[in-house]
């Protein structure tokens, strides 16, 4: 195929890691509104953490294969693929805000003079590709779609912490297109970029269907975790048992899968709560009650009390406890903070009366001090976080904190209670020296 010239609008975790991983072998120029954005990736460096992307960007920016620019007009100048990779944050009654998306489909319009083809990489709403868009594109260009432009929609499956691997390893690419151009264009792209991709792992369908697919994968995968968290309290109240254990067994279904059943703190990210909310919303736009995504949000909430609950239940009155958080991003591997489970836990301690909170992480902290100022503490050392803690509760399952022993806890703590919320010890070896509270087991 004919090396094509790839604009990529927006420049966050999905749009870099596309522009990165696509100028691999292609060129590719980024666009976005942040000046600040622009000069780090014209340096060679991410906005934001994400293993191996910094190396990938550096190589790319190096070669001159990636560039980025706060100009749409010479960003889209020679373009053949056009990706839009803008926000599509929740509004307060989760409706997906799709602003961004119609601005980035206006600055398209007015600076197309050539064909080419546009794709939504942004997750959106079934419709929106076509209803805004391909319209908003037509209605300011006087172009007409499948003539002097094409549209479609290829969902992103990228897991933060992974991103690049997830991009570079696909398990399977899904193509939204109602114009068969576009489809066998886009096609022909992708195993050219993969030198080979399977073709029954290409799937082409609807646009709408391809929008419908993103929100029913993450929608799907909150069940499951949300699901696993409900039989962890139950288990909690028989004598005897541990959910790790039935979790696994339930796993070996090959109907089921183990994946996405690990228990813990709540899901929470950029994804998942904002994708269930915005499915919610648009279910009952279309005269549909969504129960089990009500119910995958609803026993998500109920993640940070339940952890709470057992902090406060072995500790009495927080007032006086010092009380160590480890872990503030909502995953290892990653400094994101939206939606992260931390933020949840730390306000309910607070609103419990807690004043002596020390959290430790690697990479969010500053995140979480925009958010929160001087109201905790913060290190990224464990061992400063757990000197004199009365309590300490596992919240993100970093490398780091996975490394200590049950010998520094005893060593460091003022009383050696861990509340274990991401199931990263083992209880026999542990709860021999230390009070050890595990999510999801009768202790």
């Amino acid at each position: 195929m004919v090396d094509p010239k790839i604009a990529v609008i927006g420049s966050g975790y999905v749009g870099l890691v596309d522009a990165a991983c696509l100028s691999k072998k292609y060129r590719v120029i980024c666009n976005d509104i942040d000046g600040r954005k622009i000069e780090q990736i014209n340096a060679a460096h991410a906005p934001f953490y994400e293993p191996k992307l910094n190396d990938v960007l550096k190589k790319s920016v190096m070669s001159g294969n990636l560039t980025a620019t706060n100009d749409l007009n010479e960003a889209l100048k020679d373009a053949s693929l056009i990706l839009i990779s803008v926000g599509t944050p929740s509004m307060e009654n989760g409706e997906i805000m799709l602003d961004y998306v119609s601005k980035a489909a206006e600055g398209i319009a007015k600076n197309l003079d050539h064909y080419s083809i546009i794709v939504t990489r942004s997750t959106v709403i079934p419709g929106t590709t076509n209803n805004i868009v391909k319209k908003t594109i037509e209605r300011i260009s006087g172009r007409k779609d499948g003539i002097d432009f094409g549209v479609a929609f290829v969902p992103e499956f990228l897991r933060e912490g992974n991103a690049v691997n997830d991009f570079m390893m696909p398990d399977r690419i899904v193509i939204g297109s109602d114009d068969e151009k576009v489809v066998s264009y886009l096609k022909m792209f992708f195993k050219d970029f993969y030198n080979g991709f399977p073709s029954d792992k290409i799937i082409a369908m609807s646009t709408e269907s391809a929008e419908l697919v993103k929100y029913s994968s993450n929608a799907f995968l909150a069940i499951k975790i949300s699901f696993a968290n409900e039989m962890a309290e139950l288990a909690e109240k028989i004598p005897g048992v541990d959910v790790v254990d039935v979790m696994n067994a339930v796993g070996l279904d090959n109907r089921i899968g183990r994946k996405f059943l690990g228990v813990g703190a709540g899901f929470g990210g950029s994804c998942l709560p904002k994708d269930l909310k915005a499915l919610k919303h648009f279910s009952y736009a279309n005269d549909v009650k969504p129960m089990l995504v009500e119910a995958a949000l609803q026993r998500n909430d109920l993640q940070a009390n339940h952890i709470v609950e057992l902090a406060s239940k072995e500790l009495g009155d927080l007032s006086d406890k010092r009380i160590a958080i480890l872990g503030l991003s909502f995953k290892p591997e990653t400094s994101d903070i939206r939606e992260a489970p931390s933020l949840k836990i730390i306000q309910k301690l607070l609103n419990r009366g807690a004043t002596n909170i020390i959290a430790c992480d690697p990479k969010a902290i500053d995140g979480v001090k925009s958010e929160l100022g001087n109201k905790i503490e913060y290190t990224t050392d464990p061992d400063i976080a757990l000197r004199g803690a009365d309590c300490a509760i596992v919240i993100t399952e970093w490398e780091i904190f996975k490394r200590i022993g049950s010998n520094k806890f005893t060593e460091l703590m003022n009383k050696p209670v861990v509340i274990d919320g991401r199931r990263i010890y083992n209880a026999q070896d542990y709860e021999k020296k230390i009070k050890l509270i595990a999510i999801g087991r009768n202790s």
